[in-house]
């Protein structure tokens, strides 16, 4: 075989297997983007959000109907972020079946990194604010979703042992 193809064709097999790792983190942070412009602001998702409650709960004062609003759209950071932290860590294993605790620090590092420049981005959104408070909700997803993965990998780990044991 021709070194210089065989080259070519490793580099494209790298290629290929590093957009396969990444592209799931990829397309969930453009969708975290999209999430953050003016259609999901808080005064747009109320006009779905509380009327959809309302019709739940009709005896509950607006008042508290925008209180759930506001605890969903922040259960919303966390989740978004939760996912995304599970995404990056899927990347960083890169199909190996071990864990490390460095890569757990580094999907942290880049959720909140992420999450830092999403709401430096709403700066210069109309309708939407950056809250330090978002970034440590974000952050707090990105962290539990590495404290699950960790104890899903100790439990695949001790059901492995278990099993050989058998």
């Amino acid at each position: 075989m021709n070194p210089s193809l065989h080259s070519a064709n490793t580099h494209q097999a790298t290629r290929a297997g590093w957009l396969l790792r990444w592209w799931p983190a990829i397309v969930w942070a453009i969708v975290i983007s999209v999430f953050s412009t003016k259609f999901f602001a808080a005064s747009n998702t109320a006009g779905i959000i509380i009327p959809i409650l309302h019709w739940l709960f009709p005896r509950v004062s607006l008042v508290a109907l925008a209180d759930w609003h506001e605890l969903i759209r922040k259960c919303g950071h966390f989740v978004e972020y939760f996912i995304l932290s599970v995404l990056i860590l899927r990347g960083l294993r890169a199909g190996r079946r071990e864990s490390h605790l460095a890569w757990a620090l580094l999907a942290i590092l880049l959720v909140a990194g992420y999450a830092s420049m999403d709401e430096f981005h709403q700066r210069f959104v109309p309708g939407r604010t950056p809250a330090v408070r978002d970034v440590l909700i974000d952050t707090t997803g990105g962290i539990v979703a590495q404290i699950a993965a960790a104890l899903a990998f100790v439990g695949e780990d001790a059901r492995a042992a278990r099993a050989r044991r058998e």
